[in-house]
């Protein structure tokens, strides 16, 4: 089954991410790769620029992790770390997957996204992925769903209902059964420099209103990275 083969991850992976950026040499991408993130985000937890400061959460002594690893993966930019597989690591294989009941109601924006973006992939996989029935996808497609008036196709990924390798691994997946080229995702792409623009910016803004504090003058402070993708 597709799900099963998926790599896991670390329980905390954003936590996990500050202690490796802390207290390791390894890259930006071995990290993101590690923990399932955005390389952008692991750049964002080195600035100190995320939305909420994290407590490191050490992989080593969660026994997610070994030194012998870490120590690899700083000698060879290019290796990729694994992690541990012991009983303390909780991996979902058979059955339904669990969404959080907060995130539940916004199950059908994101089976919308995947339908309009990615026809190709079968009812079967959207609903391993989501967590989801055929009988729902099926009535959103048709649009015969009881709240099809309300539901706006979003990204899955963005609403916290899939990780982005994830979604990437299904696509592909299903692409390649489809005979047609997996599509790259771009989205980024255009963003990344100004986002990275952005973080050296609230860095420097930090340092003026830092010395601003100190010399007794109150400095306004600038947008934030969130602001940058309201717009």
């Amino acid at each position: 089954m597709f799900l099963e083969n998926i790599v896991a991850q670390p329980l905390m992976p954003h936590a996990t991410a500050s202690w490796l950026v802390e207290q390791t040499s390894l890259t930006f991408e071995q990290i993101a790769d590690f923990c399932g993130l955005h390389i952008l985000e692991v750049q964002a937890i080195a600035d100190d620029t995320a939305s909420t400061k994290l407590t490191g959460r050490d992989p080593v002594r969660a026994h997610e992790l070994t030194m012998d690893e870490i120590e690899k993966g700083q000698a060879n930019p290019d290796y990729r770390l694994k992690i541990l597989k012991g009983p303390e690591q909780v991996r979902r294989t058979k059955g339904p997957r669990y969404t959080p009941v907060s995130k539940r109601q916004d199950k059908p924006d994101g089976i919308a996204w995947i339908l309009r973006h990615h026809p190709e992939v079968s009812d079967g996989a959207i609903g391993k992925l989501i967590g989801t029935t055929r009988t729902t996808i099926s009535a959103i497609r048709d649009r015969s769903h009881w709240n099809i008036a309300n539901i706006t196709p979003k990204d899955p990924v963005t609403l916290g209902l899939t990780t982005q390798r994830e979604l990437d691994a299904l696509v592909a997946k299903a692409a390649k059964a489809a005979g047609i080229e997996a599509p790259t995702d771009t989205r980024l792409e255009g963003d990344r420099e100004a986002l990275i623009e952005q973080l050296r910016a609230e860095r420097d803004q930090a340092s003026r209103e830092a010395e601003g504090i100190e010399g007794g003058v109150e400095t306004k402070p600038e947008a934030t990275a969130e602001t940058l993708f309201k717009h």
